[in-house]
């Protein structure tokens, strides 16, 4: 609990049960279950007309891009619908007939609401108006939009320098909305734009700029039809990117094997049902895993290290196992990691990892054999301390094996929010780019800020230390996705203002500033109309396509004003004319946008002819090996150190993870179906030898405790439940256990924060 002097406001929301159901876990994903699941939600959320319609055109070239993750679509999306459980889930919760309005608003204080769960809370319904939290109020009230903008330039206007200001962006705005809001920040005066990629993927942009001169991947969706072997590592693509598992059973069809590493054995790797064909309707569907290896939490680097060992002894006696051709062409510092790896005995690494050495074996003797590999990875291998290194030791493999630049293999860090590639490639970033900032003077008449700005993780630190006063928010749910609940939520309550521009409720919008403003926005199914004709944005998939997304449903309000011509109206009042940028005429007219956008951007060009349709590939070095702008103009191989935990003999590693019913920190409901967990999401997963080690029996209820710098931190009231994780591990679902992440414990080089190895103590509850 945290209070700010006038609203006694919950900031964790409460910690009851809600009456826990078990099941086994389950043996496959999708198939007719994941049907019906997607189905009730929809109906239950649309109605079964608006459901039918609206799903028919998600995903499809002349339709919306779905709200979820990033997974790019097919050349020919399936006529019988190119979404899945978890998208339809997403689209139920945007386009759901529930409204929340002046009334709900008048009726339910920030308070009352705070102590809703983050599930009540996101389940309340579309924002319809502007509203605003005024200092003596615990009610938000309705507030027209010109006073609204005119109240953010007011307080913009009061900050002693730009600095103060923090301006947020959520993966979910569109390409056009992010490069305006960017213009507007660095106009402004700014490189405090801190994003979600802060949080998820940014350990694997810093790697992989640092080894191939990108952050990005490498791979098109059709290389998976290609690929030998597909390598997925610290995700869970049957319930955060369930598409996925198509391209893994063409894969698989077509004669290539597919290896997981994960501290979890996840049902969607397991085997996949198809819904879109007959044997995975009526039959066993696809087993998918053809080899998983059941790592402890963070010890990736140490299973790839005994992997490369393995390896590199095979290619000393036969001479063929590593591209020698490629290393010799396109690479540079293989001495160096060989020799690295000679420091290191392959027990120690097996004892580390905890992986049994004939599963290791059958790992080596399939990438012996095999150089169209792709590697795949999610937040299993970003949120560490060493998560870069972890990226690294991928990006390691696939250079000795040759494994880039060519079909069927490559990189494929696979993305959460549908747009959060599309935020960065359009200028989405605290880091100074001299590139950009030049293209930006040349095309607005503006110079742009040469400071460095402040990345999530700092941005929270500077809130909290009063040293910024403005938060603005381009979607997301801020408080739920960042590390160190308590702490982030006392930071935004130090705040003179908070600004969410959103369309749904959440927890961000009850722990606020001083002064609170929700600005409802449209959502990416709603038709998008100026002056009577129809309007599309662009986004860019996690394979770097940039396509077109156009909505169709009729918006949930009249008075919901789009992405863009927000940020116009913010730009306008505080700025009344008095700059080089026509604010408000360029944030209404999207094809304009574009046209700045593709004299700003590199690898724009036409995009208002080329992002119809199926749309177009940005620029990727990788792809035409091409790695001119790095040391020596070559890619680089990494020396990876191992990872460093000092745990005692009564603590352990937590990693937070997803439940399925959930996308990042939306709740769609309260079943965790592929985990066999039913109507409860205060859980932790646990070894049962630990279990018996620690005296628990089957959902006793304990407390975790993360201890850092002397300041202890605890999520409460957690059931605990045997199931079939490592020694030492234990898993839970966040944003729940966000608590026990420390602010200050992060990625080295990408400040991500460490949710996937959070030492802990338990205590039981009595």
């Amino acid at each position: 609990m945290s209070d700010t002097k006038k609203r006694n406001i919950s900031v964790l929301g409460p910690d009851e049960f809600t009456g826990i159901k078990l099941q086994k876990p389950a043996e496959y994903a999708a198939g007719l279950p994941a049907v019906k699941v997607a189905l009730q939600h929809a109906f239950k959320e649309m109605g079964v007309v608006k459901s039918l319609t609206t799903l028919s055109h998600m995903n499809q070239k002349d339709g919306f891009d779905c709200p979820g993750c990033a997974w790019p679509d097919p050349e020919k999306p399936s006529k019988l619908g190119e979404y899945c459980e978890n998208g339809a889930k997403a689209l139920a919760e945007e386009a759901t007939n529930k409204r929340v309005n002046r009334d709900f608003f008048a009726r339910y204080s920030v308070e009352e609401l705070s102590n809703w769960s983050d599930y009540q809370i996101g389940k309340s319904g579309r924002l319809t108006e502007p509203m605003v939290l005024r200092p003596d109020s615990i009610h938000y009230e309705n507030i027209s939009w010109e006073e609204a903008y005119e109240l953010i330039a007011e307080e913009l206007h009061k900050l002693e320098n730009p600095d103060q200001g923090v301006f947020y962006t959520s993966g979910r705005s569109s390409n056009e909305a992010a490069f305006l809001y960017g213009l507007f920040v660095r106009a402004f005066g700014t490189n405090n734009m801190p994003d979600c990629s802060n949080m998820c993927h940014e350990s694997s942009g810093v790697a992989l700029n640092e080894t191939l001169g990108i952050g990005k991947g490498s791979v098109k969706l059709e290389d998976f039809d290609e690929s030998e072997l597909v390598m997925v590592i610290g995700q869970n693509p049957g319930t955060n990117h369930p598409r996925m598992l198509s391209a893994l059973q063409k894969c698989k069809e077509n004669g290539g094997k597919v290896v997981s590493i994960n501290p979890l054995e996840e049902a969607g790797l397991i085997r996949f049902k198809n819904p879109q064909e007959i044997k995975g309707v009526l039959a066993g569907g696809e087993s998918l895993t053809d080899i998983h290896l059941q790592v402890k939490i963070n010890q990736d680097v140490s299973l790839l290290k005994v992997i490369l060992k393995k390896l590199s002894v095979l290619d000393r006696e036969k001479g063929n196992v590593f591209d020698h051709e490629f290393i010799q062409t396109y690479t540079d510092g293989l001495e160096n990691l060989l020799e690295d790896l000679e420091k290191y005995s392959e027990q120690e690494l097996l004892q580390l990892c905890g992986v049994e050495e004939h599963l290791v074996n059958q790992v080596v003797e399939l990438l012996e054999k095999r150089n169209k590999i792709i590697i795949c990875w999610a937040m299993g291998l970003t949120q560490h301390k060493n998560g870069v290194d972890n990226i690294k030791e991928c990006v390691n493999l696939l250079l000795l094996k040759g494994s880039l630049g060519k079909p069927g293999a490559g990189t494929c860090p696979v993305r959460g929010h549908s747009n959060v590639q599309g935020d960065r490639t359009v200028g989405i970033m605290h880091h100074v780019s001299k590139e950009l900032n030049a293209s930006i003077k040349e095309t607005f008449g503006f110079s742009p800020p040469d400071k460095e700005g402040l990345d999530t993780v700092h941005s929270i630190q500077a809130m909290y230390e009063k040293k910024a006063k403005v938060f603005i928010a381009l979607g997301g749910n801020f408080l739920c996705a960042a590390s160190d609940t308590e702490y982030t939520a006392q930071g935004l309550q130090n705040c003179e203002l908070t600004v969410n521009i959103s369309t749904k409720l959440n927890r961000t919008h009850l722990v606020t500033g001083k002064t609170a403003l929700i600005l409802p926005t449209l959502g990416r199914s709603e038709l998008d109309k100026k002056d009577g004709k129809p309007r599309y944005f662009t986004v860019e998939n996690s394979m770097g396509k940039v396509h077109q997304s156009k909505g169709l449903l009729q918006p949930a309000s009249g008075n919901l004003v789009s992405e863009p011509e927000i940020i116009g109206g913010i730009a306008n009042a505080y700025f009344k004319g008095g700059h080089p940028v026509d604010w408000k005429n360029l944030s209404a007219d999207y094809n304009l946008i574009r046209k700045k956008l593709e004299q700003v951007i590199n690898g724009f060009k036409g995009v208002n002819d080329k992002s119809k349709g199926s749309g177009f590939y940005l620029p990727n070095n990788v792809r035409d090996l091409d790695f001119s702008k790095l040391p020596n103009g070559k890619a680089q191989f990494s020396i990876c150190n191992l990872p460093e935990h000092k745990i005692s003999e009564h603590e352990f590693i937590l990693m937070t993870i997803r439940s399925h019913d959930q996308f990042n920190t939306t709740i769609y409901g309260l079943n965790d179906r592929y985990r066999g967990i039913y109507n409860e999401r205060r859980v932790v997963l646990m070894n049962i030898q630990d279990m018996n080690k620690l005296g628990l029996k089957k959902l006793d209820v304990i407390n975790m405790i993360s201890n850092y710098e002397g300041i202890e931190r605890k999520a409460v009231n957690f059931l605990v439940i045997d199931y079939n994780i490592p020694k030492g591990n234990m898993a839970a679902y966040f944003p729940e256990t966000n608590v026990l992440v420390p602010y200050n414990h992060f990625a080295d080089k990408s400040n991500t924060p460490i949710s996937k190895s959070i030492i802990v103590r338990v205590k039981k509850r009595e």
